[in-house]
């Protein structure tokens, strides 16, 4: 199956000159990046926002990825949460966040005329919510793994077969997205989440999420780890008391990616 798919992006990236990804360090703009390196060679080249909205860790790892492929990269400030419509944090907050990357790639897009701008958009991402498709498409975005048909499993297949180090990394969005719609987003509440996260890694936890409610951490894990979290309940109750938060409730339906976006299926 790999080999077929190989061709497959192959023959996409046959015509393209040279390339600009928006690199955000997970595992599929990874596999989208490493390819443009691997078919257009220095062409292809990487950009990554340094926002507090990306953690630490992942921007990290993704200057480590690049030096170990050989990969140039580019780090750009973008400056989101100085757009009141990005901070207010409506449901389409990610079309701000995205417009804006999109808008500080265009502009590093006139140093390297005729390059396509690429994310890391897969087959299924059209099937879920997500305004910033629509950011991409008002910019002429190029997504190389939704045109080949690619979807989760196989972005993971190929990432896998090139040894590449994120092929199972847990996916994760940007902390704005542990806030709930209509709350703002600020730097402080950005950095409160990173730090809770991280330390539930360090409890051994790989896959978390901190949804930020106020005062209240809503602490989400896979569900086959919701019992042995709960073990931790004392101690974590004070750790997140010295992070700000009074409550830190454990949800026992355990991690479900977006869940915040069930609040648009309630209100729309």
């Amino acid at each position: 199956m790999a080999d077929n798919l190989i061709e497959r992006l192959e023959a996409w990236f046959l015509p393209v000159e040279g390339s600009l990804t928006a690199f955000s360090g997970g595992v599929d703009s990874a596999l989208v990046l490493y390819l443009s390196n691997r078919f257009l060679g220095d062409r292809g080249i990487g950009v990554i926002a340094d926002s507090p909205s990306l953690k630490r860790r992942d921007l990290h790892q993704a200057r480590e990825f690049c030096r170990r492929f050989g990969i140039r990269l580019r780090i750009i400030r973008t400056g989101e949460l100085e757009n009141p419509n990005y901070a207010r944090n409506p449901a389409n907050r990610c079309f701000f966040c995205k417009d804006t990357l999109y808008r500080t790639m265009a502009d590093i897009r006139q140093e390297y005329p005729g390059y396509y701008v690429l994310n890391g958009t897969n087959r299924e991402d059209h099937g879920d919510y997500r305004p910033g498709l629509q950011a991409a498409s008002n910019h002429g975005i190029h997504s190389p793994l939704a045109d080949c048909g690619i979807g989760k499993r196989e972005v993971r297949l190929l990432a896998r077969h090139f040894g590449l180090p994120v092929w199972d990394k847990p996916a994760s969005p940007c902390l704005s997205s542990r806030i709930p719609y209509g709350r703002k987003v600020t730097e402080h509440k950005l950095q409160q989440i990173e730090r809770a996260e991280t330390l539930l890694n360090r409890f051994g936890f790989a896959e978390v999420r901190v949804r930020h409610f106020g005062k209240e951490a809503r602490i989400e894990v896979p569900r086959a780890d919701v019992e042995r979290l709960l073990g931790h309940k004392t101690r974590l109750k004070k750790e997140m008391g010295k992070l700000g938060f009074d409550t830190a409730t454990i949800d026992s339906e355990g991690l479900v990616s977006g869940k915040l976006n069930r609040a648009i299926a309630t209100h729309g």
